[in-house]
């Protein structure tokens, strides 16, 4: 069997912008339906949904036969975590709270074998190795494996150019509104000041040859980003889609009252 190749990474490596969509829902069979709608990256987030290595599985497995790539957002860059995720078939992973280039080059470490770093070898239970059935895996596995960091707080501000420099290090990742938590501007990841360090965050990142991203579902903001040079852009979120739509469609109809039938009587013997 041969290596699946990362068609997100290598579009990435060639400057071609990747619009993903964010899943919360926790769902494959809602990740498998997402999976249909043109988007060129989904984002399983473990860090706030109620995802785990089981629901993660089921939902790269629904998504697979679709021409998308499933990014998988970690909880924390544990390299016991990682490894879970890399073996059950995520290629490229997205690890929050990233403040320090130490901190990134571990992370890295986690995703590649020793001597190149310290990913555990269980190639034999590992879905990502066919179940030792890829020829080379151990060997290859890390041409296709992408790694990206998020930067969402003032101290990685700081750090950005030695996290962007790490090697091994695909694509830095902005969090906008853990960034403006972290300015004193909770909830407000619009305010200019938060907008200025995510514009200025991404010029850094693209000069040091690297992927900047970010999530936005501001359509205009989001279209700055790309304009700004940001390579991988979320531009939705499922659970926030889905209230949108249903509470507009209850909005069209303001004129009918929700009326509960009460309940019907007994019926006599």
């Amino acid at each position: 069997m041969q290596l699946p190749t990362n068609p997100f990474k290598a579009a990435l490596r060639a400057g071609r912008p990747q619009i993903g969509l964010w899943l919360g829902l926790a769902s494959a069979y809602v990740s498998e339906l997402l999976a249909t709608t043109g988007f060129d990256w989904l984002a399983i987030d473990t860090e706030h949904a109620p995802n785990d290595p089981r629901s993660v599985l089921a939902q790269l497995q629904a998504v697979a036969p679709y021409p998308v790539h499933g990014v998988v957002r970690t909880t924390s860059g544990e390299a016991s975590l990682l490894k879970q995720y890399l073996d059950i078939g995520a290629q490229t992973l997205l690890i929050p709270m990233v403040e320090s280039a130490d901190q990134a080059a571990h992370i890295v470490a986690a995703t590649r074998y020793p001597p190149a770093g310290i990913r555990g070898v269980g190639s034999a239970l590992a879905r990502a190795a066919r179940w030792n059935q890829i020829s080379d895996y151990l060997h290859r596995c890390a041409q296709e494996i992408c790694v990206l960091v998020q930067v969402e707080s003032v101290a990685a501000l700081e750090n950005l150019p030695a996290i962007a420099a790490t090697e091994g290090v695909d694509g830095v990742f902005f969090g906008p509104a853990d960034l403006a938590a972290s300015m004193g501007l909770l909830g407000n990841t619009t305010d200019s000041r938060v907008q200025v360090a995510i514009a200025r965050g991404i010029k850094t990142v693209s000069a040091a040859g690297k992927a900047a991203g970010v999530l936005s579902a501001d359509q205009a903001i989001a279209r700055k980003y790309v304009g700004l040079g940001a390579t991988f852009v979320a531009v939705g979120i499922d659970t926030t889609l889905l209230i949108r739509a249903a509470q507009d469609l209850r909005a069209a109809f303001p004129d009918v009252a929700a009326v509960v039938p009460p309940p019907a009587a007994p019926r006599r013997s």
